[in-house]
């Protein structure tokens, strides 16, 4: 626990804050914020322009999905519509910063993230270069870890336990004008 202490005109105000899990917390956003932003562009690339996403993914003049097989539109809407899904759940566990949300997303991300990282483990295609291959390869290891982390960090406590409210002691202040002092005279 910290605790703050200001001086004021007539007392002290006292702030104290509680360092419960603040660390974990802060994890925990961060990965499902990273997991929030992967799910809502891969997705709303896949849903809005499949054909763009199929040819493209990830961008920057990489191209992991064409490589892999013929393209598909169905199969890319639907990559696009789970994708999501998965940031629709994460970014509620974000929003409410609640942990069994949180650990929900979380598993929802490494069941989705295992399979996929063993298909593509096993299926690597011939065409992709060696940049692409480490890159590739890290996309898809962080994806189940991510999901894996968001379970082990997530806090046993439901919320983050909340600061209580600042307070101010006030103190009696002192009448300097008019006190009684030696050799003053009882009021009358």
């Amino acid at each position: 626990m910290r605790i703050s202490l200001r001086g004021t005109g007539d007392g002290l105000h006292v702030r104290m804050r509680l360092d419960v899990n603040r660390g974990r917390w802060l994890a925990l956003q961060i990965m499902l914020g990273i997991l929030t932003l992967t799910g809502l562009v891969t997705g709303l690339w896949a849903v809005i322009a499949p054909e763009s996403w199929y040819n493209s993914f990830p961008g920057f003049g990489l191209h992991w999905v064409r490589v892999d097989g013929p393209y598909n539109h169905h199969l890319a809407a639907d990559v696009g519509a789970f994708f999501l899904a998965l940031a629709a759940v994460t970014m509620v566990a974000l929003y409410y910063l609640d942990s069994l949300i949180a650990r929900v997303a979380g598993l929802a991300w490494l069941v989705f993230g295992l399979p996929h990282l063993l298909y593509h483990v096993t299926h690597w295609p011939d065409g992709m270069s060696a940049l692409s291959s480490v890159l590739n390869a890290i996309s898809l290891v962080a994806l189940p870890a991510l999901g894996l982390a968001c379970i082990l960090v997530a806090p046993r406590e439901r919320r983050p336990v909340p600061e209580p409210a600042p307070f101010t002691l006030r103190f009696p202040r002192r009448n300097t004008r008019g006190s009684r002092g030696l050799g003053s005279r009882p009021p009358r």
